[in-house]
């Protein structure tokens, strides 16, 4: 006999003989759902699951079944991924495990975001105030006027101007229509699916219709939807968050000395937004600026070669042990007018707000950064990765500007649909070949009538349609985590006469003078700490202690003094000691340069040195820098001597 199965996915037909059992049967319909384990799927008799079929042993005609009956299918609620809360910084910083517990029988799990699973413990209600006018009741009563409304109200969000609404309360609208609000974070009844799942305009290349695979044969069941294009309504992060002014000011020092422009990443956490319902705010507590090639106009950044990759890895690392992550990605775009301290207002409304350049750029990052999500089939939903520009206001001042790239951007950039246009604002859809199947893009807007018109996307569209905006914003009270007095030079600056050696590396080090408060302050600079990460003569165990001391400033001090003594340390002091007669710049030497590193300055050096010292410094020919006698290259531009 043949029983047809509806899922998720489609319809199914599976055969089966009339003294197969139930278990026989759902033995058959596990690989053609792609369900890991026959017992991940729920056999029910009605499309509202209320009947279910769990008599495993039973044969099929004795359930009741006969040919061509249908049946309702879907995985079970124990096979889907579930979250566990994560605790990155404890992990990072005392090197214990934090791998979940397996739950369920598949132990599938999707590590949410902390703030992920905080917003899911949380009702979202938006309290409103008794009415004056419209209100009759007395004060422990309600009515339509007081009632709590949802985070998705659209009369909320239109009064408080919200555009787009936070991506929690875009979770909790496309859950109220199966009945399910408030307090999400327990797990969906058996007979509702995932509600969300990233868009994919690929070919499906395991079609179940028979015919051959993708480029030989397509069919309408695994060929994408024609792409209709509009505003996202909602927003997977909605505020960034300098954690200090000085963060952004040191980037700006590049474009100030040379008027090039400068890109870097952003290295953060992300937090409660309190401005948005159920909101998300990523807060910014470092830049680092990898190498990159740059000019009046623009940036190079080779994003998929290995030195790249290797040197932001190495960010990551460091900033793990302090637990931050990467949150996005910000570059400069401005030019000097004539007037003194004004800058070149040319990102708007009338020309553009990201180049097409920059939204494909965007697209590949949030797709290498994609956010982790126990809602979506897949595991994962759209991406928290952020993109920031600093560039001319409308009063030409200097200003932050912050975009994320829809889900329809990142699913195009993922099917290589897309490619940047010589027109800034203009975003070209690639035309289809032999292997790439391109589906039909269109967008919609609002003409000359005020009337809505479909158009063809191809060959181009305004990059606007593939935009959504956020908010920026500083602290009232800044305590950022990177709180050095003295800041450490910043990475990969060598044309500004700005090199990280290791003669800047001890004096940095010597002037905590041995004093573990004193230490505390000097690691609490994350240019600093990649660049001691670099020469990988500190443990595992170190960086991560060197991450608890600066995440912890309640008990620096004492962590300090564990660093002080450690092994590792004392290793990385010992190569410094051996190595500051060539490193250290003799025009800059502080008064513990020949001191014993960690400790405070000790008196002159002895008389075997007094000759080399007396020895004149000469200056190099390059880049004119005063060397010591003793270097035979120049310590500023690394060029010979002669």
């Amino acid at each position: 006999m043949l029983i047809r199965i509806r899922s998720p996915d489609g319809m199914h037909r599976i055969e089966a003989g009339l003294k197969d059992t139930l278990a026989q049967l759902l033995e058959r319909l596990a690989p053609v759902m792609n369900a890991p384990s026959p017992d991940a799927i729920v056999l029910t008799r009605d499309v509202k699951g209320q009947s279910i079929l769990a008599e495993f042993e039973k044969s099929i005609v004795s359930l009741g079944l006969k040919h061509g009956d249908m049946l309702f299918a879907s995985v079970a609620p124990s096979a889907r991924p579930s979250v566990e809360p994560t605790d990155a910084r404890a992990s990072a910083g005392d090197g214990s495990s934090n791998k979940p517990a397996a739950s369920g029988s598949l132990g599938l799990h999707v590590i949410q975001e902390d703030v992920d699973n905080q917003l899911e413990k949380d009702d979202g209600l938006i309290t409103r105030k008794r009415d004056t006018q419209f209100c009759k009741h007395g004060a422990n009563a309600m009515c339509e006027y007081c009632t709590p409304t949802e985070p998705f109200d659209a009369g909320y969000l239109a009064e408080n101007k919200i555009k787009h609404m936070s991506f929690h309360a875009h979770l909790r609208k496309i859950l109220s229509q199966s009945k399910i609000r408030g307090d999400i974070s327990g797990g969906l009844p058996a007979n509702i699916p995932l509600p969300l799942e990233d868009l994919d305009y690929r070919v499906k290349t395991h079609c179940l219709s028979g015919h051959a695979p993708w480029p030989e044969g397509i069919c309408t069941k695994c060929q994408p939807s024609a792409v209709t294009l509009q505003r996202q309504p909602f927003r997977m992060v909605d505020n960034v968050e300098f954690a200090s002014s000085a963060i952004i000011d040191r980037l700006l020092s590049f474009w100030r000395s040379t008027r090039c422009q400068r890109f870097g990443f952003l290295y953060g956490r992300y937090d409660r937004s309190p401005d948005v319902p159920l909101g998300i705010k990523a807060i910014v507590e470092a830049i680092y600026e990898p190498k990159q090639g740059w000019e009046e106009d623009g940036i190079k950044i080779d994003v998929e070669s290995e030195d790249f990759n290797s040197e932001v890895r190495r960010a990551d690392a460091v900033a793990g042990a302090c637990g931050l992550k990467v949150v996005g990605m910000i570059f400069t775009d401005l030019e000097a007018t004539n007037e003194s301290g004004r800058v070149v207002y040319r990102r708007h409304a009338n020309s553009y707000f990201l180049t097409s350049l920059e939204c494909r750029l965007a697209a590949f990052m949030e797709l290498r950064y994609p956010n982790a999500c126990r809602w979506a089939r897949g595991g994962h939903f759209g991406s928290k990765f952020v993109t920031c520009c600093v560039s001319g206001n409308e009063d030409g001042n200097i200003d932050v500007t912050a975009w994320q790239l829809s889900n329809s951007a990142m699913a195009m950039q993922a099917a290589n649909l897309i490619v940047p246009s010589s027109v800034p604002s203009k975003m070209c859809v690639l035309e289809p070949t032999k292997t790439r199947y391109v589906p039909d893009v269109f967008y919609k807007y609002t003409n000359e009538y005020n009337l809505p018109v479909t158009a063809n996307a191809k060959p181009a569209f305004p990059v606007e349609y593939l935009l959504v905006n956020l908010t920026h914003g500083f602290p009232k009270d800044p305590s950022p985590m990177f709180h050095s007095d003295n800041p450490f030079c910043i990475e990969n600056r060598d044309h500004l006469h700005q090199v990280q050696t290791l003669g800047l590396l001890k004096r940095h080090i010597n002037s905590a003078q041995g004093a573990a408060a004193m230490l505390a302050v000097v690691l609490a600079d994350f240019h600093f700490l990649v660049y001691l990460a670099s020469f990988d003569i500190l443990g595992p165990n170190d960086i991560a202690l060197i991450g608890r001391i600066v995440r912890d400033p309640a008990n620096s001090i004492q962590l300090a003094d564990e660093l002080l003594s450690s092994s590792g340390w004392q290793t990385l002091l010992l190569m410094l000691q051996e190595a500051s007669d060539s490193d250290l710049n003799h025009s800059g030497q502080v008064a513990g340069e020949q001191a014993t590193l960690g400790a405070p300055a000790a008196g002159p050096t002895n008389s075997g040195n007094a000759s080399a010292a007396a020895a004149s410094p000469w200056a190099c020919r390059h880049c004119t820098f005063v060397n010591s006698p003793s270097d035979d290259s120049c310590d500023m531009c690394a060029l010979p001597k002669d």
